[in-house]
């Protein structure tokens, strides 16, 4: 999953960046993307088990992408989800929920423009009334767009599973989940719960968003566990925003994770609660997806219950499933796929 840092100018982004990469500033002007490990404890269960020559997290990339602007729109649009980064210090006049506003409307006049485009093409091939499918297009986006005429992103337009398909091939920015990090001073940090709720009921929703000092997290990020505990508890931060970060973006894009395993590695995967088995062969390789055949399925709780494989299938929970099966949080998956 491949999350954008958005934000304005001046606000803490890239010290936002830091703090979440646990990179020096020399190392962060080399790259301006950082790979997270998300820790899971089922997985070192896993390892500890199978004792493999390789263990791989599931894992979220992180972008500091440049200030927002017309310009990096277009780079944006390729991103799973955004943390948006609202500065809320002493000096700062600006209010962060009108700024937030003042962002989703940017997207939303954007995504309007990129909708109205569309239409007109369709409008000069003047198939629409011969081709259903350009029909029921149209109709997805007429709807999208009234939508966004109310000034209402498009996060918050309900449409059947057909209509969301069309909408995800345009890469709405005002579609994508976002959270917001509101970046305090270190002297407004004590009172970070009651920040957070006072945005939430400005602007209205009740979005994903945390409120920290930038800078004392880019340090928490780059200390040894001995310090980083005795730090963070002298400062009263009980989880560090790296942590939060990953619990948000987990539950924010709906995030489940399954595991594959053996003599080799042992890995976790992540993958959209809802989507199939055969979306998670796709995931691990496309091969496994374009010549899939069926899965091996146990729970990683049975696995461990039963001792192993041998002791599931004992006891009538390893199974075979086809193409159409929900994967659930914690199956550990074996694909069987054709030559």
């Amino acid at each position: 999953m491949h999350i954008s840092i958005i934000g304005k100018s001046g606000v803490g982004k890239t010290t936002i960046f830091r703090a979440l990469s646990s990179t020096e500033q020399e190392q962060r002007q080399i790259s301006h993307i950082s790979i997270i490990d998300v820790p899971d404890e089922r997985l070192e269960g896993l390892f500890n088990f199978f004792k493999p020559k390789k263990k791989v997290h599931a894992r979220i990339e992180i972008e500091d992408t440049p200030v927002l602007s017309p310009e990096i729109f277009q780079k944006i649009r390729q991103s799973d989800a955004f943390i948006l980064v609202l500065p809320y210090f002493e000096a700062q006049e600006s209010d962060p929920a009108y700024e937030y506003k003042s962002i989703i409307n940017e997207f939303i006049l954007s995504d309007m423009a990129q909708i109205e485009q569309r239409l007109n093409r369709i409008a000069k091939q003047g198939e629409k009334k011969e081709n259903p499918v350009l029909q029921f297009e149209s109709e997805i986006l007429e709807l999208s767009l009234m939508h966004l005429n109310e000034e209402k992103p498009l996060i918050t337009l309900t449409v059947s599973e057909e209509g969301k398909k069309i909408m995800r091939g345009f890469q709405f920015l005002s579609q994508k989940p976002m959270m917001v990090v509101l970046n305090c001073s270190e002297s407004r940090l004590y009172d970070a719960i009651n920040i957070e709720n006072a945005f939430k009921k400005k602007i209205n929703q009740d979005i994903p968003c945390i409120a920290v000092c930038g800078t004392l997290e880019a340090e928490i990020g780059l200390m040894d566990d001995k310090d980083r505990d005795d730090f963070m508890s002298e400062y009263s931060i009980t989880e560090s925003i790296r942590g939060r970060i990953i619990r948000l973006a987990t539950e924010t894009l709906g995030l489940i994770t399954f595991f594959t395993v053996g003599e080799k590695e042992c890995r976790a995967w992540h993958l959209r609660k809802g989507e199939t088995v055969h979306e998670a062969a796709r995931t691990i390789h496309t091969d496994f997806y374009n010549k899939f055949i069926r899965a091996e399925v146990v729970s990683y709780e049975d696995f461990i219950k039963y001792n192993g494989f041998a002791g599931c299938k004992k006891a009538g929970l390893w199974r075979l499933e086809g193409k159409s099966y929900i994967v659930r949080d914690g199956d550990i998956i074996t694909i069987r796929a054709g030559a």
